[in-house]
């Protein structure tokens, strides 16, 4: 009885974390859009902004999709796409940082920080479960 009460506990655990995760996601991604709406009404800031808002919705999108995967690796898969969208915001972050594009630079900043974490936690859950895959 004891290890079924454990056993329920991680699972509710698991579903917060992916709640959290998820729900991270999606904050970020209104964030970004929030950030791309500030950029001007130029050739490059609507390119900037289109190609920006893409890649940060993408994750939120495909991190849904992964939690339906029908299998590790298809879980692997979804996965890595959402880390490679998140790169690729990172590039575009780093490039209207650099150009400047923004004027408040301060919803930049926090859009960078918040996507490398999110790069960082990516990264480990992929690591984690290539992991688990060898061990089966």
């Amino acid at each position: 009885m004891n290890n079924e009460f454990r056993t329920g506990r991680n699972e509710r655990l698991n579903e917060e974390k992916t709640y959290d995760l998820e729900d991270r996601l999606i904050r970020f991604a209104v964030m970004i859009a929030n950030l791309a709406e500030t950029l001007p009404d130029t050739m490059f800031g609507r390119y900037i902004a289109g190609q920006i808002i893409r890649s940060a919705c993408s994750p939120a999108l495909n991190y849904g999709e992964a939690q339906s995967a029908e299998s590790l690796n298809d879980f692997i898969h979804k996965m890595k796409i959402c880390l490679k969208e998140l790169r690729e915001t990172q590039v575009s972050l780093k490039i209207t940082q650099l150009k400047p594009l923004v004027k408040n630079t301060e919803l930049l900043t926090i859009g960078l920080k918040e996507c490398n974490e999110l790069i960082a936690i990516f990264v480990k859950s992929i690591q984690t479960s290539e992991k688990r895959k060898t061990q089966k």
